[in-house]
């Protein structure tokens, strides 16, 4: 009984200063229930990324790109750790996140700016019916593991799945 109370006296004063966030985001129970990490995308043009899963916390910076993709990597009630394309983190309230599957073309190289060619099907032999600059957004329909088909103003197409950021190597997407 007493060990119970000093358990509990620890996890309140632990909680009113806010150090139980990062270690309860960890633990399963909490948030969603979904697998972590996962992708999602930003649902909003505006979206506020804070220091900490509460609204009083500073806001670090603010997206405005909706349909960015993120990677959420802890949750805290209803509250997202997320993770960029660039490696910045930082929490936002689950709301202004979507399940709708989104990538960013990417280079292959960090010193290359050269255009990624978009196939007509999951196949390196097949047509070209694109060339996308790195940073390009596209909407991801399915991804087989190693192709996935992306969609986007100007561009339906295949590309080669680790030129993508917003699906896991080898993931398949339906």
């Amino acid at each position: 009984m007493v060990k119970s109370l000093r358990i509990a006296v620890f996890a309140a004063l632990f909680g009113a200063l806010g150090l139980n966030a990062a270690q309860a985001a960890s633990e399963p129970g909490n948030g969603s229930g979904l697998r972590l990490p996962r992708f999602v995308s930003l649902k909003s043009d505006k979206v506020n990324v804070r220091g900490g899963p509460n609204k009083d916390q500073g806001v670090t910076w603010v997206y405005t790109r909706t349909g960015l993709p993120v990677e959420i990597t802890a949750e805290f009630e209803n509250w997202r750790r997320i993770r960029d394309w660039e490696g910045a983190e930082g929490w936002v309230y689950h709301s202004l996140l979507s399940g709708r599957r989104t990538g960013l073309i990417l280079a292959k190289t960090k010193a290359s700016d050269q255009p990624i060619p978009i196939h007509a099907s999951a196949d390196p032999k097949s047509n070209v019916v694109a060339q996308l600059e790195p940073g390009v957004l596209s909407a991801v329909k399915r991804c087989d593991g190693q192709w996935c088909r992306v969609s986007g103003t100007g561009f339906d197409g295949w590309v080669q799945q680790d030129r993508l950021w917003g699906v896991y190597p080898n993931e398949k997407v339906e």
